[in-house]
């Protein structure tokens, strides 16, 4: 059995930043973290260890008792920081400025008077704050979910986490359906995730079975097992080496090997010895990364 790895993977400069200004502080207990830092468990009890207080997302309805909190890589809507501002709270922002991007695109679509609808998953982080500051605004998650709308203007831009396969179909779908409206495509989803996206679409022809490490809550990490999925390649989202199984493999000649933007290179060099130990490989086959014409 070979091992193939894609040419690009794992995490982002975004996360990398995020994770390293949380590690480097002296003052974690008495820090917040208002929500999850990234979306991968390894990474969230490494910051829970490093003395970290933390609110889930789900229930960031009420103030935390410490004065200082850390906004996570996905970001908050402006309203959202000046309330917690105005209630005292001192904000360490790690925020990605790729998701920044997108919540400029998305206020200044809406200023030239476009009724602005979001690619992304409904109730995802970075959506609720990209949302959190528009007046008007339709989600849009699928081809499913687009309407004939009565708006003689539509902005789209997308989470910066999303297909850009799909992004398309859907921006096309919004045309088609609203023929007489100005639609304006503002391509917000970040390069990390394409190029991660294009190593795989290039890997995927040439092995038997995928493994895609990341966290269970990863948004991109999902993406690209759907995308595997898409193509009828067998697939399996680890979390890290105690999640593989040798009998996925048997019969295999050739297993790919990528992970999610938020996946430390440790969690990713732990899978890829294991995979080796059974290939009985000293190195994997270095899949060259795809580039994107512009």
């Amino acid at each position: 059995m070979r091992v193939i790895e894609a040419g690009e993977m794992g995490m982002c400069f975004g996360v990398k930043d995020a994770l390293e200004a949380a590690l480097q502080r002296s003052d974690a207990p008495e820090i917040t973290i208002w929500g999850e830092l990234v979306h991968n468990e390894v990474v969230l009890d490494r910051l829970k260890h490093h003395g970290y207080r933390m609110v889930a997302e789900g229930e960031r309805r009420s103030l935390p008792e410490t004065e200082k909190m850390l906004v996570t890589a996905h970001g908050i809507s402006d309203f959202e920081r000046s309330q917690l501002e105005s209630a005292g709270k001192q904000l360490i922002d790690t925020t990605c400025p790729l998701v920044v991007r997108v919540h400029e695109s998305a206020r200044q679509l809406e200023r030239r008077g476009f009724h602005v609808i979001v690619l992304g998953r409904p109730g995802h982080v970075e959506v609720r704050g990209i949302c959190g500051d528009l007046e008007n605004y339709t989600i849009v998650s699928s081809l499913a979910d687009v309407r004939a709308w009565p708006y003689p203007k539509l902005g789209v831009v997308a989470q910066s986490t999303f297909m850009t396969a799909i992004a398309r179909e859907i921006v096309a779908e919004i045309e088609r359906q609203n023929s007489d409206a100005e639609v304006v495509w503002k391509d917000t989803i970040c390069d990390p995730t394409k190029q991660r996206v294009l190593a795989l679409e290039r890997l995927m022809d040439r092995v038997d079975v995928m493994v895609i490490v990341g966290g269970r809550n990863s948004n991109n990490t999902k993406q690209l097992v759907r995308s595997c999925e898409a193509r009828a390649i067998p697939v399996h989202h680890v979390q890290g080496v105690a999640d593989v199984d040798p009998a996925w493999f048997d019969g295999s000649e050739t297993v790919g090997l990528t992970a999610g933007t938020s996946t430390l290179d440790e969690t990713i060099a732990e899978v890829r010895n294991t995979l080796l130990a059974m290939s009985g490989d000293s190195a994997p086959t270095l899949n060259c990364p795809a580039t994107e014409s512009r």
